[in-house]
């Protein structure tokens, strides 16, 4: 066959739907088949370069799939037109040929005649050799590499990936990425696109990143974007081997900061990997010297991240070492406690204030100490955890729409640039982590919090009233609970005269066959202990009853008749519905000692009568904020709850965090005492 050159550009053609005509059935099989001499028959009766199959495969995309070459040469001789049609993917006949991997003899020349094919685009963006390459046709991708080899690091506009990236992503199959790194090109096209060694990173595949190191070094530097250079990406993701690799033959990456303004140490201190950290201060032990774009060192991110093990690793080095990142600000004047305590943070909080050397006083620009920034975080967490779905969302649209508008409220006005550059973007609307922003107030309220007297303490805090709404909800709820023990306490009142029948009925029956359950009441009831008990409960009960009833009448009155003093109604109902419960639980406890058989105690009774104290003790001790003013008992639950929030964090935090550490220290030291020994 002759060759067949034409201008590209020029002849482009492209499925025209009013034009063309669909293939018959038999022609295809034809074609298929490659059988000339009927093929020529029958075309003869149609026109060639308008039928079409329904995807808009013309007769020389189907003559070249099945590499049916005889067909395809008299088709590209005889319809020049052909060899630049496109179906409805826009792919062209070399397209077609490299994804079903068919290169005959007559695409080959055709290619020859027609180098442009090499490069042109379907659809999806992808020239021929990255449909050679996801389809994995070695032979067609060596041959396409010849015919260009800068086709390597074309990139798809749409996924800015390149053939050579597509090869590392699938991995070393079939030999495709040896052929493509040993190709002699350019790699100046993929300063657009993604670095085939961010793909290698992101698999996590060593042998990939060593086999990219040793045919093409200058990949190691290719920078991304959005994603660094290789050294982030593989800090960012943790990944141990790629770092230990890069550190090696890229140190120079350790330097450069990404499109946020991170160093790659930055980021491995954002991962939480301890590992990582000693990786790069092995090759730089100068931290102090690593400032991101925000004057924030590696304490910083590691504390604003909430990345305990690193805070600690880094609190555990030599002094002079760290001394400069313990204390340093950054450009809002935040020292690493200040953006633990800003993020809600508790591990590295506390990890920070038990750091004697760690200035708890320091202010920010804002004029604002650690302590003043978890007490304003732990206000804005109570309110948004006492606001509904709908609150915060118009909450968060209001918040989007003032950081949207300009300051002087002139949307319409344009702006200097260099102006709006000196602006500090505005922090984005987020929802605060309440138990986070809770404990850690109550680790700076031990560790960090200005000291005042118990007197100034009192005179500086006020308890807050409640609403009106809030008050009926109390009076209800208080009204409930009145109710309830006034039917427990009336039960119990009427199961006197049922247990006196049975004392009575014993006697009458006292030579017959008897349970021990009866003998051992009469018992009970008979001893001086046991009626001295069984007094007890009567008078508890009775108390409890009428204080109950009392109380549910009070609220009645109130809840009808809307009363000016209802919170003092309520404060004082309150008191009197705890003190029924409170008597409630002693009579409860006089029933259990006379059940128990009054003064023949054993065991079991021994047990429950000290379980019984022990929570007659407790009950005591939250009955007294029943007795106190709301205002006086709402500053006391503040004070309270530092209390109960640390001591939970304590417990979780040696029980989950420094237990498991401790056991893998151990671990790792007998192994090493083992390996040393042997």
């Amino acid at each position: 066959m002759c060759p067949v050159e034409i201008n590209i550009q020029e002849n482009l053609t492209t499925r025209d739907d009013d034009q063309n005509a669909l293939m018959d059935r038999f022609l295809y099989e034809y074609v298929k088949e490659d059988n000339i001499v009927t093929f020529k028959s029958c075309v003869q009766k149609h026109s060639p370069d308008k039928l079409v199959t329904p995807s808009g495969n013309s007769l020389l995309h189907v003559a070249v799939s099945y590499e049916s070459d005889n067909i395809a040469a008299y088709l590209a001789e005889e319809f020049p037109s052909l060899i630049t049609s496109r179906n409805d993917q826009e792919d062209t006949i070399l397209h077609v040929a490299a994804r079903e991997g068919r290169l005959s003899n007559t695409v080959k020349t055709l290619v020859g005649s027609n180098p442009c094919l090499v490069k042109l685009k379907n659809r999806k963006g992808n020239i021929p050799l990255h449909d050679a390459v996801i389809r994995g046709k070695k032979d067609a991708v060596a041959w396409l590499v010849c015919k260009d080899p800068g086709a390597v690091y074309y990139n798809n506009k749409t996924t800015n990936k390149s053939p050579l990236y597509l090869a590392v992503e699938r991995g070393h199959k079939n030999g495709i990425l040896d052929d493509l790194l040993n190709i002699e090109a350019s790699s100046g096209t993929l300063r657009e696109g993604k670095s085939p060694v961010h793909a290698a990173i992101e698999q996590r595949n060593k042998d990939i990143l060593e086999k990219i190191g040793k045919a093409k070094p200058e990949l190691l530097r290719f920078k991304d974007k959005e994603l660094g250079n290789s050294l982030h990406y593989a800090s960012s993701m943790g990944y141990l081997e790629g770092v230990r690799f890069l550190l090696q033959k890229f140190p120079d990456g350790a330097n450069e900061r990404d499109q946020e303004g991170n160093y790659p140490i930055h980021l491995a201190c954002k991962n939480d990997s301890v590992d990582l950290v000693k990786e790069f201060m092995k090759v730089f032990p100068y931290p102090k010297e690593f400032l991101n774009a925000k004057g924030q060192n590696i304490l910083h991110v590691a504390a604003e991240s909430g990345q305990g093990k690193v805070v600690r690793h880094i609190l555990k080095q030599d002094q002079k070492l760290i001394e400069p990142l313990l204390n340093g600000i950054d450009e809002d004047g935040n020292t690493p406690l200040h953006l633990a305590t800003q993020s809600g943070q508790s591990n590295a909080a506390f990890a920070l204030v038990r750091d004697t050397h760690v200035e708890r006083s320091i202010v920010n620009n804002e004029n604002k100490t650690p302590y003043d920034i978890a007490e304003d975080q732990s206000k804005i967490a109570v309110d948004q955890y006492e606001k509904t779905d709908e609150m915060l969302a118009e909450e968060r649209k209001q918040f989007a729409s003032k950081n949207n508008t300009p300051a002087d409220g002139t949307q319409d006005k344009a702006v200097d640039p260099k102006k709006q550059d000196k602006k500090k973007p505005s922090k984005d609307y987020k929802l605060l982590d309440y138990y986070g922003a809770m404990t850690t107030l109550s680790i700076l309220y031990f560790k960090a919090r200005p000291k005042k007297s118990l007197q100034e303490h009192f005179s500086s805090s006020q308890g807050k009233p409640p609403r009106k709404e809030e008050t009926k909800s109390r009076i209800q709820n208080l009204l409930v609970v009145a109710v309830l023990v006034a039917g427990v306490t009336f039960s119990g009142a009427i199961q006197l005269p049922q247990l006196k029948n049975i004392s009575n009925s014993n006697e009458h029956h006292h030579g017959f066959n008897i349970t021990s359950t009866v003998f051992h009441n009469n018992t009970a009831f008979e001893s001086p202990t046991g009626s001295s008990l069984l007094d007890g409960y009567l008078c508890l009960d009775v108390w409890a009853l009428n204080t109950s009833v009392v109380a549910a009448i009070i609220l009645l009155w109130t809840n009808l008749n809307d009363v000016k003093f209802a919170p003092f109604v309520v404060w004082f109902s309150s008191l009197m519905v705890g003190g029924a419960i409170y008597m409630m639980c002693l009579a409860f406890f006089f029933a259990v000692s006379i059940a128990l058989g009054g003064s023949d105690y054993g065991v079991l009774a021994i047990i429950i009568i000290v379980v019984g104290v022990v929570f007659f003790l407790a009950q005591t001790l939250l009955y007294i904020q029943w007795i106190l003013p709301p205002s006086v008992n709402q500053i006391l639950e503040g004070m309270l709850s530092y209390y109960v929030y640390f001591l939970s964090f304590l417990f979780l935090f040696y029980s989950w965090r420094w237990l498991p550490d401790k056991l893998s220290e151990l671990k790792r030291g007998r192994t090493s005492n083992e390996s040393s020994s042997g």
